[in-house]
């Protein structure tokens, strides 16, 4: 089996996020995104207790023409919509939303985990729709840690969030091939991943170490590979969690405009004017 060389690795940045900061290894100084993946965010922080919700997280916003995923590895995540969906999402679940042709959301802390505080860490990636899908239904599935397909490996746990791997079938429902993975390797194991060839290949560390090809790679690094053979291989040097996400290119034109990513420009201003007028739905949060 060929394996996939490295392309580039890319080292994460801080950003600030409405005066939070948080790590951003994609879009990157020099790569815009990798298609079909638009943004990686990583948010690692220890939240102050006494607090109330309605004052933390993020507040309602208007998402169309993609699908905003988040893993959540510690504290949780309480999902609102404009289709009514209120759902907590704990520490090794997924919160899965294709926002089609537009829905608006928060993304907050439960009121118990703003209650009492602690450490909050997850990672949320974009990932692009097909232009023949962008103005769909929207729909929103919170997969918790039971629910995700996880395979047990000497020195590995792998769960599978999407697409076909190792036998096992992800429960998100994707609009483009794609496979997404949460990975926990123990040091000195050796993976080595089945993935198609044709697929952009990103691999993101949220600690820890690899050696892949010879190279080593450390936390919050993100290594994208070559379309040039059909599986990656890793070799962890410390106990390592790491994402996986790969995707068949969509090779589309790309405009995004915040929380819009449409076909052209044109797009992106009728958005803007659907969300202003309330077309992608309105989101009153209630709060105990």
């Amino acid at each position: 089996m060929t394996i996939k060389t490295i392309k580039k690795v890319l080292y994460a940045e801080k950003i600030s996020m409405d005066g939070q900061l948080l790590d951003q290894p994609l879009p990157a100084a020099d790569v815009d995104y990798i298609d079909p993946f638009l943004l990686i965010h990583h948010w690692r922080q220890v939240a102050p207790s006494g607090l109330r919700p309605q004052e933390v997280g993020v507040p309602p916003h208007a998402h169309r023409g993609f699908s905003p995923v988040t893993f959540i590895y510690k504290g949780d995540v309480q999902h609102r919509d404009s289709l009514g969906h209120n759902q907590i999402v704990g520490p090794g679940g997924t919160q899965w939303m294709h926002a089609g042709k537009g829905i608006t959301h928060s993304e907050r802390p439960s009121k118990q985990f703003a209650a009492e505080g602690g450490e909050s860490e997850f990672i949320q990636f974009w990932v692009n729709s097909p232009a023949q899908h962008k103005m769909e239904v929207p729909y929103y599935l919170p997969l918790s840690k039971e629910e995700t397909p996880t395979l047990q490996q000497e020195g590995a746990e792998i769960a599978v969030v999407a697409g076909h791997f190792e036998g096992v079938q992800g429960p998100a429902r994707t609009y483009s091939p794609q496979t997404l993975l949460r990975i926990e390797v123990q040091s000195d194991h050796t993976l080595t991943l089945p993935i198609p060839a044709t697929y952009n290949t990103l691999v993101y560390l949220l600690d820890g170490g690899l050696e892949i090809n010879g190279q080593r790679v450390w936390t919050k690094e993100l290594v994208w590979f070559n379309n040039d053979g059909a599986a990656v291989t890793l070799k962890a040097l410390h106990d390592t969690r790491f994402i996986l996400l790969a995707g068949e290119p969509l090779n589309e034109p790309v405009t995004k405009y915040g929380p819009f990513v449409m076909n052209t420009q044109t797009e992106i201003m009728q958005a803007l004017r659907d969300a202003q007028i309330g077309k992608m739905g309105i989101l009153i949060e209630e709060f105990e």
